[in-house]
C-alpha cells in the first residue's frame, strides 16, 4: 500500500462496500442494493466511490494478490509454480497443467473478475448520464470523464484477464439488472474488438501522468499500454476450437500496438528508472511511488489483510526469512545463467538466499532460487517479526520497459526487420541494465528472425516474475516448445554440458554476511580447496532433475494446456456456456 489517498480511499471503499455488493456464481446480480444508483451518482464523490469499488476487484486473494498474480502464470520457460505434491487439486496442479474441472482454485478468481466487471458496467451506464457530466464546472466534468474513462479501462483488464485465461466467455457491457437469464459465451475476437474500442475512447477521456496528483490511478499511459498489450494479444496465437490459430488481420493488430506505444514514447511522460533494483527495492517493496514513471499503473493493495483488498506478494514469494514465508516459486537454472554476469537485473530476479533467525543471509541451492522482485527483506517497514502473509505490496501491472519492448516487437513484424527505433527503444532496456555501458549490451541483431529472438529474450530477462512470460509464449505460439527445451537445457546443466560446463557444482559464501557474498565463481568450476572459513553448498546438484525437470509443466498437453477449464460450479450455474471444451 502506498502512502497514497487513493490507496488509503481503497481501503476505507473496499471495508464500506460489503453491505452494497454482492456476488453470485454468476453476473446475475444487482449489485447496488441499499444505496440506490440515482444516490450513488447524484455527485462526483459518489461516482468516485462507485469506482474505487471497482478497482478494489483488482485486490486480494482471488485476484492480483495472489491468484491471478502468482497462481496462473505458472509453469513458463523463466519460473516454475510451487512444487511438492501434483495431485494437490489446487495451485500446484494449475501450474504443472494438470488442472481438472474440479480444481479449488478457479471458481473464485473468475467469479471476482465478472464482479469487477459488473462494478465497472455499472459506473458506465451510470456516469455519462449525471447532469454534472455534461452541465457541470469544467472541474466537474473533468473529473467525471476521467471517472468514465477508468471505469472502460478497468472493464477491459478484467475481460482481457478472463479471456486470456478461458478463451471465449460470456460477455455483457450493461449492468446485470438490464439482462434476464445466462448469457451464453462470446467469440473472444468479439470482446477484443469491443475492448479495444473501448480503451481508444478511454484514452481520450484520461489525463496523461504529471497533469494529475501522482497516486495509483490509471492514467492515459495506462490506457494506451493496456490497449498494445491487448491488441498484440488479440494478434498473436490463441486455442480456438482445439488448435491454435490467429487472426487473418493481426496485423492491423499490431499495428494498434505500435501507435500506442508509440504515442506514449513521444509524449515523453514516462521513463526508466535508472536503477532497476531501486524500480522494486526502494519503490514497491519501499511502498512508495516511483518517480520517473517506470512503473505505468500498479494495483493499489489496500492493506489490513484479506478481507480489505490485500496481496501476500512477499509471503508467498520470495526469500523466506526468520523461519517465516513460502519461497513458492522458484527460477529455473537457466533462467539464472541467461543473465550476463553484468547484467544488474540477475540478482534483482533471482534471490538466491534465505535470512537466519540473526538477520544473516544463508544461500540457497541451483535448484531452489526464488524470485526477488517482491521479497520481504526489502520491505520497509520492516517485517522481519511479523507473523502476517499480507504486506501491502502493489502488483506491478505494467512497466514503462515493457512498453519500450512492445513497440520494438510491433515494429519488426510490420516491417519485417527492426527499424532504428525499434532498436533504439530495445537497446534502452538493456542499456539500463548494463548500468549504462554501451560496450556490454552486445551487437542487436538487423534481421527479423534475429531481432525477433532477441526480443523474446529480452521480455524474459526484464519481465521475469511479472506475470507476463506464459501468455507472451502462448501468443507466439511456443509455451509447449518451450517447456520441452528448457527441461533438456536443465539436463545439460546438471550433465556439464555446454554451454554450462564450467558451472560449478559447489559453491562457497561468506558466513556470517548481511548480504549474498560469494567467495568463488559462479561461471568457473569449483575450486579443490575450499576457501578458508567459507561455508560451502552443492550448486549444480542432481536433485534438479527431481525437483524440476520431472516437475516441470508435466502434465503439459498441446492444444488444451493453454487455456484454462470452467469449474464444475460455474457450469452448473450457468448451463448456456455448453461445458468444457479442449479435453477437459
Amino acid at each position: 500500500m502506498k502512502s497514497s489517498r487513493f490507496s488509503k480511499y481503497i481501503l476505507l471503499i473496499a471495508i464500506s462496500i460489503a453491505p452494497f455488493y454482492s456476488c453470485e456464481d454468476y453476473l446475475d446480480v444487482n449489485p447496488i442494493t441499499e444505496v440506490g444508483p440515482d444516490k450513488v451518482f447524484s455527485d462526483s464523490e459518489g461516482a468516485m466511490q462507485a469506482l474505487v469499488s471497482a478497482y478494489a476487484a483488482l485486490g486480494g486473494d482471488n485476484a492480483y494478490g495472489i491468484r491471478l498474480s502468482m497462481y496462473y502464470p505458472y509453469d513458463n520457460d523463466e519460473m516454475m509454480g510451487q512444487s511438492g505434491n501434483n495431485a494437490d487439486n489446487e495451485r500446484r496442479d494449475i501450474a504443472h497443467y494438470n488442472v481438472q474441472a474440479g480444481n479449488t482454485q478457479l471458481a473464485s478468481p473468475y467469479d471476482q473478475l465478472y464482479r469487477g466487471i459488473e462494478r465497472a458496467n455499472i459506473c458506465i451506464y451510470y456516469v455519462p448520464k449525471m447532469e454534472s457530466y455534461n452541465n457541470g464546472s469544467e472541474q466537474e466534468k473533468a473529473e467525471l470523464r476521467r471517472i468514465y474513462g477508468e471505469a472502460l479501462t478497468l472493464r477491459a483488464q478484467f475481460y482481457y484477464e478472463l479471456v486470456r485465461n478461458w478463451g471465449d466467455v460470456s460477455a455483457q457491457f450493461e449492468p446485470s439488472s438490464f439482462y434476464t437469464g445466462p448469457r451464453s459465451k462470446v467469440d473472444r475476437d468479439v470482446i477484443y474488438d469491443r475492448i479495444l474500442a473501448d480503451l481508444e475512447e478511454a484514452a481520450t477521456l484520461v489525463p496523461w501522468r504529471g497533469d494529475v496528483p501522482a497516486d495509483e490511478r490509471i492514467t492515459q499511459g495506462a490506457v494506451r499500454a493496456l490497449r498494445a498489450r491487448i491488441a498484440l494479444a488479440a494478434g498473436g496465437y490463441s486455442l480456438r476450437w482445439d488448435q491454435m490459430k490467429r487472426r487473418a488481420d493481426y496485423r492491423n493488430l499490431y499495428e494498434i500496438a505500435r501507435s500506442e506505444t508509440k504515442k506514449i514514447i513521444d509524449e515523453g511522460r514516462h521513463d526508466l528508472n535508472p536503477s532497476f533494483q531501486a524500480v522494486f527495492k526502494d519503490y514497491i517493496c519501499g511502498h512508495k511511488l516511483e518517480p520517473n514513471g517506470e512503473i505505468i499503473w500498479e494495483v493499489a493493495m489496500a492493506g489490513g489483510g484479506p478481507s480489505t483488498g490485500d496481496s501476500k506478494l512477499g509471503y508467498y514469494n520470495g526469500p523466506r526469512a526468520n523461519g517465516k514465508g513460502n519461497g513458492a516459486l522458484t527460477v529455473l537454472p537457466t533462467t539464472f545463467y541467461a543473465f550476463d554476469p553484468a547484467d544488474s537485473r540477475r540478482d534483482v530476479t533471482c534471490a538466491a538466499y534465505d535470512i537466519d533467525v540473526n538477520k544473516n543471509v544463508t544461500a540457497r541451492q541451483l535448484n531452489a532460487i526464488v524470485d526477488g522482485k517482491y521479497r520481504r527483506d526489502w520491505v520497509t517497514p520492516d517485517v522481519f517479526e511479523s507473523n502476517g502473509q499480507y504486506f501491502g505490496l502493489n502488483w506491478v501491472m505494467i512497466r514503462y520497459s515493457d512498453v519500450l519492448l512492445m513497440f520494438a516487437e510491433a515494429e519488426n513484424e510490420l516491417n519485417n526487420g527492426p527499424t532504428a527505433d525499434a532498436i533504439n527503444a530495445f537497446e534502452k532496456v538493456r542499456l539500463r541494465a548494463f548500468g549504462g555501458d554501451a560496450a556490454l549490451i552486445g551487437t542487436t541483431p538487423a534481421d527479423y528472425n534475429g531481432f525477433f529472438e532477441a526480443i523474446k529474450n529480452e521480455r524474459m530477462l526484464e519481465l521475469c516474475g511479472e506475470g507476463v512470460r506464459k501468455y507472451d509464449l502462448i501468443r507466439w505460439n511456443i509455451l509447449g516448445q518451450r517447456l520441452t527445451e528448457v527441461k533438456k537445457q536443465m539436463e545439460d546443466l546438471v550433465a556439464g554440458n555446454p554451454p554450462y560446463q564450467n558451472i560449478p557444482s559447489v559453491m562457497y559464501y561468506q558466513p556470517q554476511s548481511k548480504t549474498m557474498n560469494w567467495v568463488t565463481s559462479l561461471y568457473s568450476p569449483s575450486p579443490t580447496t575450499a576457501p578458508s572459513g567459507a561455508t560451502s553448498i552443492n550448486w549444480r546438484s542432481s536433485t534438479i532433475k527431481t525437483t524440476l525437470i520431472d516437475v516441470l509443466g508435466y502434465a503439459f498437453t498441446p492444444n488444451k494446456s493453454e487455456l484454462l477449464p470452467f469449474h464444475t460450479s460455474t457450469l452448473e450455474a450457468n448451463p448456456e456456456l455448453g461445458g468444457n471444451n479442449y479435453g477437459y
